[in-house]
């Protein structure tokens, strides 16, 4: 190879060399600041190709999209001087990269410490000024909102960082009051059952009763209806027998008698008494029944 191709050949390779660190890009999920000597020359870079001096100014990227903050579980109090642990999480994003950098020297570890000992002081105040069923329940979620509120009126002109979201993931009881509070549950829940079964045992009592009236109530009014029937059923027979008796008399009476005989003779060790002479013998001695 000659002189004058390796020199062509080393220029080359040094204008490679140079032109690659004279352009950078910027991602869409990236921003960025351009440095000069350690000083902030350009914040927030945003998404495309740029160039830059090689070797005098430097390019620090960031992440531009929502990050999470998962905080450590720490212990607050109640406007009512309860303890509770808590354990929360915040989203947050970087929407001014210089003032982020200077804050944070483009550390995250350091931008997600400084956030949590905020949120961590927000917290405490917010939960200092709520009783512990407004926390629970009620209020969380104004909680929250006054919260991300608050935090945000520091974090974006003191860090270039937006809190979009606050929230609770879990709050517990202390180990050592856990306990009590679980019996004292446990009795409430105790009684409330013994009310409820001492109302149930008095309702069905008045069932109990109001069946047992009901059924006196149906059976007297059975037998009631049951006597009128009878009755009925007499007074149709007797109708019945003083029609045939007085369409004949003397059958009749002959028919009856032959009924008491047999009733009367029916058992073999039965002994009556009677006047031979009475009326009762009268078919006996004479069909016609004549004296």
């Amino acid at each position: 190879m000659s002189t004058k191709a390796l020199t062509f050949l080393i220029a080359a390779i040094i204008a490679i060399f140079i032109g690659a660190n004279s352009v950078y890009i910027v991602n869409e999920f990236e921003r960025g600041v351009l440095l000069r000597f350690g000083k902030v020359l350009q914040a927030d870079l945003q998404p495309g190709l740029r160039f830059k001096l090689p070797w005098i100014d430097q390019v620090r990227k960031f992440e531009s999209r929502v990050l999470t903050l998962d905080a450590r579980a720490e212990r607050f109090l109640t406007v009512e001087k309860k303890s509770m642990i808590v354990d929360s999480f915040a989203k947050w994003r970087i929407i001014n990269v210089g003032t982020y950098y200077t804050a944070t020297n483009g550390e995250e570890a350091r931008a997600v410490r400084l956030l949590e000992q905020r949120i961590n002081e927000g917290l405490r105040n917010q939960f200092a000024q709520r009783t512990l069923l407004e926390v629970v329940s009620g209020e969380r979620d104004q909680l929250m909102v006054d919260l991300t509120a608050q935090l945000n009126g520091f974090t974006q002109t003191s860090l270039g960082i937006e809190v979009v979201d606050v929230r609770v993931k879990r709050i517990d009881l202390p180990a050592e009051v856990s306990g009590p509070v679980f019996s004292r549950m446990a009795a409430e829940r105790e009684r409330e059952a013994r009310e409820h079964r001492s109302k149930g045992k008095e309702q069905a009592e008045i069932i109990r009763a109001d069946a047992d009236r009901q059924r006196t109530i149906l059976e007297a009014e059975a037998y009631r209806d049951a006597e009128l029937l009878r009755g009925e059923g007499d007074a149709k027979a007797s109708h019945i027998y003083a029609n045939a008796y007085s369409r004949d008399p003397e059958f009749y009476s002959f028919v009856r008698s032959l009924k008491a005989y047999r009733a009367t003779f029916s058992g073999k060790q039965d002994i009556m008494l009677v006047d031979p002479g009475s009326e009762f013998f009268r078919y006996l001695k004479n069909s016609n029944g004549k004296p």
